[in-house]
């Protein structure tokens, strides 16, 4: 019969627990490897700032064969978004900045009247026919002599129909097409019909252009100075006609929109031979008569005029590309 083990011996425990572990673990289970710090920062950081994330991720990567941490799908995670979002932020710089710099050589290439020439105000007033549109048209003479000889046109009544009237300004740089307003200013249309049959803007050049606030170029001056007429005058017709004499608001400003021919005076009143044809949205008292609107032709001839600018480099004097009337025709 065999003895037992002397004492001390090697004696079971009878808790359940092998000798060599410390006590409170499992019998045959190691205590559980912990996950590696860099790995879940790795994660964390793809998410608000990738490329930290990129980098905790290589460097958890790197830690695993030394360590024997847990957490390498953690480490994979973190690079894959790290990489997908630095990735797609990249392609959202590089395409906004290419849409950026298309944009502005787009706006450097568009003609000077389409660059936030847009004016924001009151717009012109709505047209109600005056009791006496056209009824009594007079141009009485002045003490200042004419530019170049001209018969006033017809006095008393005008017709008022047909409503527009077409004409053309025939140029050195090509043909300005004319809509008249015949049916809203008929005075002014009969004295710039009147003065085209005559020849007289035969010839001229157009002797101011105005490129900042006021976007317009002015012609019928024979004398070039700009302050040359037909040795008559007029009164104003639409819009002034829209407002009391008394009214204050004939003194605020309103868009006269691109497109828009009208009359150039030295005051109400004072209409002769001189008009503006507006090529980008201009801001004016509506003391200036509106008589026509330019076809698109004749815009885009506004348009090369006013590229080029004013001849001294200001925004507002002679133009440095001359334009010269040959001729106008009205039907």
């Amino acid at each position: 019969m065999t003895a037992p083990p002397p004492y001390g011996g090697y004696q079971p425990d009878h808790r359940g627990y092998v000798p060599g572990y410390p006590v409170g673990y499992p019998a045959g289970f190691p205590p559980p490897a912990r996950t590696n710090s860099m790995a879940v920062a790795a994660v964390v950081c793809s998410l608000v700032f990738a490329p930290l994330g990129i980098v905790f991720g290589h460097i958890s990567l790197s830690q695993f064969s030394r360590s024997g941490e847990e957490g390498r799908g953690l480490a994979v995670l973190g690079l894959i978004i790290g990489y997908i979002v630095t990735a797609v932020t990249i392609l959202v710089v590089v395409v906004s900045v290419v849409f950026a710099v298309v944009l502005v050589r787009t706006a450097e290439n568009l003609p000077q009247s389409d660059r936030g020439t847009a004016a924001a105000g009151p717009t012109l007033p709505a047209f109600v026919a005056p009791k006496n549109l056209g009824a009594n048209c007079q141009y009485p003479a002045i003490p200042e002599p004419a530019a170049r000889p001209a018969t006033p046109p017809r006095t008393g009544k005008v017709p008022t129909q047909p409503a527009i009237v077409s004409a053309a300004i025939a140029t050195d740089h090509g043909n300005i097409g004319l809509d008249l307003a015949n049916g809203k200013a008929p005075c002014t249309v009969n004295n710039f019909a009147s003065l085209a049959h005559q020849g007289f803007f035969d010839g001229t050049r157009c002797h101011r252009l105005a490129t900042g606030t006021l976007a317009l170029l002015q012609c019928g001056d024979p004398s070039g100075t700009g302050t040359g007429g037909p040795g008559y005058r007029f009164p104003n017709e639409y819009p002034t006609n829209q407002y009391r004499l008394s009214d204050p608001a004939v003194e605020i400003p309103v868009v006269y929109p691109r497109g828009t021919v009208a009359m150039a005076n030295a005051g109400p009143g004072t209409n002769g031979s001189q008009f503006f044809l507006v090529y980008g949205d201009s801001m004016l008292p509506p003391t200036y008569t509106v008589f026509g609107t330019v076809d698109k032709s004749g815009l885009a001839i506004l348009d090369e005029i006013a590229a080029d600018g004013v001849a001294d480099g200001s925004d507002d004097g002679k133009p440095a590309t001359p334009l010269t009337i040959t001729s106008v025709s009205v039907d």
